[in-house]
């Protein structure tokens, strides 16, 4: 199938089946008498899957307004259902996105995976291809069917890969979350009835009541603040991260707590922008609450898996703070903060899984003195802990100046409160990586650690190559998004009650 415009190849459609295809392939070949052959392939097929995503970046125009690369072929013709398409500045970068921590989630897996090899394989490339699903589809029953399907390969990860208490966590992670989504559903059935259409972009233009906005505002905040997770729904994440593998935990965080705050963007504020503008107060609030209450939880955990995940949360909190507040900065500023959050917390992830693969410890108070055994991890450690907390030069930096910059046109307030998450990032980060790397040897299983080897420092690297570049030159990131977002605003900014 052509891309509908310019005669493009349907690159969309690649990157969402290709990772698809290859896993079912690895599934096909799997047996762990073959686990070489298994992690050559899986290798291969992240590779050829994150091709055709580079196009996209590439071939962008920044100037045009709508959607690109778009495709449209008819689905379900009976109820007007369409395979459609499209990315747009707002969405653009979560492609390439996926698919880049899709490759580093298999390398890092390498040696680590010995058991069922083909299948945790299988899972993450699956996984990939329904994320990029979720960031392309702009048929509302396509995004519901992506929204949901990520969760299967997802809660087998979690349930078959984690730690001792995975079953619970995977039972918790799929309840969480499908519940918030039902609501959704029918909120999405609600707009096809009113307008006919599965269309997003129709539903974009739907005249709506006050009463129906606010509904179906609460109905879609529902699945997308569980996703985020945003306070005061965010206690599965912890959980969960403690008992994912370390892959598993890295995608999570890098990848599927975007989709929830790329729902707001492309659903909430777009089709109840009235019921957006009237509940800002009550999300900007929460968020903040994220920002400064889960960031004081996370300084007193000792476990450095926890310590990380109520770090995202409150890192997603000033992307949802971001969206809220309505300017151009700051919602810009909470669109790199999940780009930048994407690098960082994966990495920050994949760090703490190295020591876990070496110790079989997550406990800070296990560690200390780890910088005189393995100096290569501890700089690594270092630079993405100062990333996490918003140092100048890192990507960390870039998306929290924007949403504070942004907080500050908004309201001085909001703006020293989310200014303070700088500092409470630095205490738990810095602190943690203190007592880990820093002081002597503490103990005869520090003593014995080995630094990290090639194919570990190569998945570091990378990473660490991603967030410096991106804190140093942000603008291709910005550059592209900046259309789209001044388009989303003036769109919000004309009401749709009628």
């Amino acid at each position: 199938m052509q891309s509908t415009i310019n005669n493009l190849p349907p690159y969309l459609s690649l990157a969402i089946w290709l990772p698809v295809l290859f896993g079912l392939i690895v599934l096909a070949v799997g047996r762990d008498s073959r686990a070489g052959m298994v992690r050559m392939l899986s290798l291969l097929g992240a590779i050829v899957s994150f091709l055709p995503t580079i196009p996209l970046f590439t071939k962008f125009d920044n100037a045009a307004h709508g959607l690109q690369f778009v495709e449209k072929a008819p689905w379900i013709e009976r109820f007007n259902i369409f395979y459609s398409l499209g990315v747009d500045g707002l969405s653009l970068w979560f492609v390439p996105l996926t698919a880049f921590i899709t490759i580093i989630v298999v390398i890092s897996a390498w040696e680590v995976i010995e058991e069922r090899v083909a299948q945790y394989m299988g899972a993450f490339l699956i996984l990939s291809g329904l994320m990029i699903g979720v960031f392309c589809a702009m048929d509302g029953l396509l995004f519901y069917f992506f929204f949901e399907a990520t969760l299967i390969p997802m809660y087998i990860i979690i349930g078959v890969w984690g730690g001792a208490n995975r079953v619970y966590a995977a039972f918790k992670f799929f309840l969480y979350t499908f519940l918030g989504s039902l609501l959704t559903l029918i909120a999405i059935i609600y707009l096809y009835n009113k307008s006919g259409s599965w269309d997003i972009l129709v539903w974009h233009k739907l005249p709506l009541a006050m009463g129906e906005q606010i509904a179906i505002f609460f109905a879609f905040f529902m699945a997308f603040a569980v996703k985020v997770p945003m306070f005061p729904v965010h206690t599965w994440l912890p959980d969960v991260h403690v008992e994912a593998p370390t892959g598993g935990s890295a995608v999570l965080a890098a990848i599927m707590l975007k989709l929830g705050a790329y729902g707001f963007l492309r659903f909430s504020l777009p089709i109840v922008p009235d019921a957006s503008k009237e509940l800002a107060g009550f999300v900007i609030v929460l968020s903040l609450i994220a920002v400064i209450y889960v960031g004081l939880v996370a300084l007193v955990q000792k476990d450095m898996k926890k310590l990380v995940a109520y770090s995202s949360i409150a890192h997603m909190g000033f992307v949802t703070l971001g969206f809220f507040m309505f300017n151009d900065i700051s919602m810009q500023g909470g669109i790199v903060q999940m780009i930048s959050h994407g690098f960082i917390s994966g990495a920050m992830f994949l760090c703490i899984g190295v020591l876990y693969d070496r110790m079989h410890s997550r406990q800070i108070a296990d560690y200390g003195g780890v910088v005189n055994t393995m100096p290569k991890f501890a700089a690594f450690l270092v630079l993405f802990s100062m990333a996490n907390c918003g140092l100048p030069a890192t990507s960390g930096f870039v998306g929290e100046f924007m949403v504070i910059l942004g907080a500050v046109q908004f309201n001085f307030v909001t703006g020293i409160l989310a200014a303070t998450a700088l500092i409470l990032g630095a205490a738990y980060s810095l602190w943690m990586a203190k007592r880990v790397l820093f002081g002597k040897v503490a103990n005869a299983n520090v003593a014995a650690l080995t630094d990290i080897n090639n194919r570990e420092f190569l998945m570091l690297g990378i990473l660490a190559l991603a967030v410096l570049v991106m804190g140093l030159y942000p603008a291709p990131f910005t550059d592209t998004m900046q259309t789209s977002v001044a388009d989303l605003l003036k769109h919000v900014a004309q009401s749709k009650l009628h």
